[in-house]
């Protein structure tokens, strides 16, 4: 690590009195409303719980129901187009070849398929023989949906009228399996193209456990606004974190502002939210970044987040987020009609 570099994260200056060494109390952290801003409901891939994920019929529901932001990841197709898929490869817990067969093993990984050929194949009902397909009980097929295209998707909410609508774009690259995926830098050309094409830059985060992608977005248009995702598993792996070590910095929110260095926009942490503790919501909050935790599905951990002072949550099942939120006289997102 840059000795200078190194030098700023650890500079006790950075953090708020509470935080330094020796003190003995953490205040509870001040909530999303306290600090100013709404609280951000993120349905994840675009609310899987009701919708099969990812699809425009889910991204569709989701801005019904009323969402902040809607949740996605994006695959590069052999010639270069972004797609809204979590996974690298073709999925046979929710694809169905043109047959209207489902595929016995996972397919052909996205970046070796032009868009041409995955058009091919439907994803618009999950298969319910299969342990991801039972997990959503409420799931609605929409049979004959596409695995679709960023531009698609921009396309529909400018459609809509969902001018306020945020987009959270995960870019998914495994540094840890280089062959599985597009590399990070066409990655993320393609995905920045869309987004300036579309004019809606003001209203992008992207994110990534692939810290890569992130520094690159901070090169190619530093003030968009970045969330770092961290795991337990990313987190022991500096391949994930672009080299850079928890250990060195003493703390994730640290962390995750050293590896935000060389952008100017909003940085969001966004841990995995089974030990999130109101002590790291406070020092991340005293770094300037907001905590939005994922995949929050029960709406018993959801209190519990929301009581930590936590800027948002990223869920699987953005009704029931919704309905908490209103029983507790939260803000709620404009919801558009059918």
């Amino acid at each position: 690590m840059n000795p200078t570099r190194r030098s700023a994260l650890l500079a006790p200056a950075l953090l708020a009195p509470w935080l330094l060494p020796g003190c003995a109390a953490t205040p509870a952290a001040p909530s999303a409303a306290k600090r100013g801003s709404p609280f951000d409901l993120q349905a994840h891939r675009g609310g899987r719980a009701l919708v099969p994920e990812n699809t425009l019929a889910a991204f569709e529901r989701a801005m019904e129901i009323g969402v902040s932001t809607l949740e996605l990841d994006i695959a590069l197709t052999a010639d270069g187009v972004p797609v809204i898929s979590h996974d690298a490869a073709l999925n046979p817990d929710h694809t169905r070849d043109a047959q209207g067969r489902w595929l016995a093993a996972a397919g052909p990984a996205i970046h070796t398929l032009t868009l041409a050929q995955l058009q091919a194949y439907d994803v618009g009902r999950t298969n319910p023989a299969t342990k991801y397909g039972q997990q959503f009980p409420r799931q609605a097929p929409r049979d004959g949906q596409r695995i679709p295209t960023l531009a698609q998707l921009f396309e529909l909410t400018r459609s809509r009228g969902a001018d306020g609508l945020r987009f959270n774009i995960e870019t998914k690259t495994d540094p840890t399996r280089p062959a599985a995926s597009a590399a990070p830098e066409p990655m993320v050309r393609a995905i920045l193209a869309e987004v300036r094409r579309a004019g809606v830059a003001p209203r992008v985060t992207i994110q990534s456990f692939d810290w890569r992608t992130l520094a690159l977005v901070a090169q190619e248009t530093p003030q968009l606004a970045r969330a770092f995702l961290t795991s337990p598993r990313t987190l022991r792996d500096a391949r994930w974190t672009g080299g850079l070590r928890v250990e060195d910095a003493g703390s994730t929110p640290r962390l995750v502002q050293a590896a935000a260095a060389g952008g100017t926009g909003p940085v969001t942490w966004a841990p995995a939210f089974a030990d999130l503790t109101a002590a790291q919501v406070a020092e991340a909050h005293a770094l300037g970044q907001q905590v939005i935790p994922w995949t929050v599905n029960r709406r018993e951990d959801m209190a519990r987040l929301i009581d930590l002072g936590v800027d948002g949550l990223i869920t699987d099942e953005p009704d029931v987020l919704r309905a908490l939120m209103r029983e507790r006289g939260m803000a709620l997102p404009r919801g558009l009609k059918n």
